[in-house]
């Protein structure tokens, strides 16, 4: 796996069984002695087979760290990678595993199982109804709301995982699990918690479960900035970088009914082809709408720019970043430019033009040095100027 994660630097790619996708994903009504629950379906887990399978042969050699932080581009499907390992892990039913068919896995597809416990960014709830209790509740039903299409857009800037939940969530983990023999806790989106100077107790509590999970207690989060996560919460975590998706799992994800409507809804084009070039390995980040639009045109610039040694255009490419205070503008449109330089690697080899891909992987590399620098104080004015002429060195 990525040299960042020595803990997990004996998993092989090579050799190890891959469980299929758990079962067909038609919806599930959960049973009734469970409480009455919608119909809901999760949509399908496409790709991500190299990592499925490091992931199954750290299972079965009890290797497994119990926290992990899953980084990658926008969109390329983290939050619900994160959904199988929970899935994973509760399963009893027969091999492969996860089998779909018992009842952890029904249960897990459903979004209603009650040791999987599943947090995202959102709208803070007033101090009277911010109990864990109601914490819980709240999740649930914001859980159930995505899951009513299976494909959702990024939650609104003001939301965020707040101090409230936080505390939920450590309450949560000093109780034992409900169903299955272990409890999976998933933040996506985890760049957004708020972790207040006021709130020390809660703030200590948490990081010291993230340091010492339950040996029957399992913490995975996810976020597309690792750089935003304070670094007391990054150095309690085992990193692991998600990639893009390849072309044929794009279509994949973009195939599914309930994505071409979240597609089309959220203002994106109704032709599959531009839907793929929009998506550019990432076709979560077409539920972004304008946002991937935007970025996708900033990195554009960027790379032509770079490319055409035109250093009065680099000024103004840099200038357009803005200040320290766009960061998240910032790191989507260095999102966006990973995986445009991702396709240039993908096109250039089908063209058997190794000389093209190299350079566009060096590219790749010096893309991702300058989101390291972002993740700090530095102007993104001045990591792009320095970025493009990099760039320019390379692809020039």
């Amino acid at each position: 796996m990525d040299t960042e994660s020595s803990r997990l630097s004996g998993l092989s790619e090579a050799g190890t069984a891959m469980p299929p996708d758990a079962g067909p994903l038609a919806p599930i009504l959960v049973p009734s002695h469970a409480g009455s629950f919608p119909r809901v379906t999760l949509l399908p887990l496409h790709g991500h087979t190299a990592l499925r399978a490091r992931f199954e042969a750290a299972i079965r050699r009890d290797a497994l760290p119990g926290s992990l932080l899953l980084h990658g581009p926008r969109g390329v499907g983290k939050q619900r990678l994160a959904l199988w390992l929970g899935q994973r892990l509760v399963c009893d039913g027969p091999e492969p595993r996860p089998c779909g068919e018992c009842q952890h896995c029904r249960y897990a597809l459903a979004g209603t199982h009650p040791d999987i416990h599943w947090y995202f960014p959102r709208p803070r709830l007033k101090d009277g109804d911010a109990s864990p209790a109601r914490i819980e509740e709240d999740m649930r039903e914001a859980a159930a709301d995505r899951l009513k299409t299976g494909a959702y857009a990024p939650p609104p800037p003001e939301d965020g995982i707040f101090v409230a939940t936080i505390r939920a969530i450590v309450h949560s983990a000093s109780l034992a699990p409900a169903l299955a023999h272990r409890k999976i806790y998933i933040l996506g989106e985890a760049e957004r918690m708020v972790v207040r100077e006021d709130a020390e107790e809660a703030a200590g509590a948490f990081l010291k479960l993230l340091e010492e999970p339950s040996p029957r207690t399992n913490i995975i989060l996810t976020t597309s900035e690792p750089g935003a996560l304070i670094p007391t919460i990054r150095s309690r975590l085992v990193a692991l970088r998600v990639p893009t998706l390849g072309a044929s799992d794009v279509d994949a994800v973009l195939g599914e009914p309930a994505m071409q409507q979240a597609v089309v809804d959220a203002g994106g084009p109704a032709s599959l082809a531009e839907q793929r070039r929009l998506a550019a390995g990432a076709p979560g980040s077409l539920l972004a709408g304008a946002e991937w639009a935007e970025a996708l045109a900033r990195a554009g610039r960027m790379l032509d720019a770079a490319s055409g040694g035109d250093r009065r255009e680099q000024v103004k490419t840099a200038l357009l970043q803005g200040s320290s205070k766009a960061r998240g503008a910032f790191s989507t449109a260095l999102d966006a430019l990973t995986s445009l330089l991702h396709e240039r690697v993908r096109a250039a080899i089908e063209r058997g033009n190794e000389r093209g891909a190299a350079s566009a992987a060096r590219a790749l590399d010096e893309v991702e040095r300058a989101k390291e620098r972002a993740a700090g104080n530095v102007s993104p004015q001045l990591i792009t100027s320095e970025l493009m002429r990099q760039l320019e060195g390379i692809l020039a």
